[in-house]
């Protein structure tokens, strides 16, 4: 949590200044408050871009965290406009390359901006769920995600990540800028590239659909302990 006098000064800085002060903050606070273990980083080196990652969404700590662990692959993170209205948030999401979304929504300028970025060739990184988990636990997946993947043709990559939601913890009241970080043990598991299943004779759309949708969510659920995996569990 920053205090009214810092986020002042931050805010009269010239913006590299305060990206290059924030970035170095922000891995301050991870070096000194995760307790950080991943696995799988060869899955990343061993796929053809450009690379779509998604992953749960647990806390304001995951696309932090995430942004450096993936810094090689430089993705752009698909972020709610919401983040920007905060002045913390926003100074987080200034160092990092963000294509913003309004939830909730068609939004259709960021969608055509989404799918154009990643045509591009650029990687791009997206929270399919499209919010946090207030407990934990995966929620259901919005469909965006098909469009995009079917329109770029892109290789996606599962990641699931566990313990940010200790780390840096969600506020009841929703004040994003009053998030204390917090000790904690933060585990991210990078898997092999998953391919949408092919359609089969006499399916219906929605049920096609649905059944892709699940097919993403339950490779970043693989990659999760039970406890996390929440409407993406086995029984599904």
């Amino acid at each position: 949590m920053m205090s009214p006098l810092l986020i002042k000064l931050l805010e009269i800085m010239p913006k590299k200044v305060r990206v290059a002060l924030v970035r170095k903050g922000v891995r301050g606070y991870i070096k000194k408050y995760a307790d950080l273990e991943v696995n799988g980083l060869e899955n990343i080196d061993n796929a053809k871009g450009p690379i779509i990652f998604i992953c749960n969404h647990l806390s304001n700590a995951d696309a932090l965290i995430l942004h450096e662990l993936l810094k090689d692959s430089d993705p752009y993170f698909v972020a709610g406009v919401k983040l920007t209205t905060d002045p913390v948030t926003n100074f987080g999401m200034e160092m990092v390359k963000t294509i913003n979304i309004k939830p909730n929504s068609a939004d259709k300028e960021a969608m055509t901006n989404i799918v154009k970025t990643v045509k591009e060739g650029n990687n791009l990184f997206i929270f399919p769920e499209g919010t946090r988990s207030r407990t934990g636990a995966m929620i259901e997946a919005r469909k965006g995600i098909l469009l995009i993947v079917r329109l770029t043709k892109a290789t996606v990559i599962p990641i699931g990540i566990s313990g940010t939601e200790k780390v840096l913890p969600i506020r009841q009241d929703g004040d994003m800028g009053g998030e204390r970080w917090q000790q904690g043990r933060v585990k991210v598991n990078i898997g092999t590239a998953v391919s949408l299943p092919a359609k089969e004779k006499d399916e219906a759309k929605h049920d096609y659909e649905d059944r892709c949708l699940t097919t993403l969510m339950k490779s970043i659920a693989k990659l999760l302990p039970e406890s996390y995996r929440g409407v993406y569990g086995e029984e599904r």
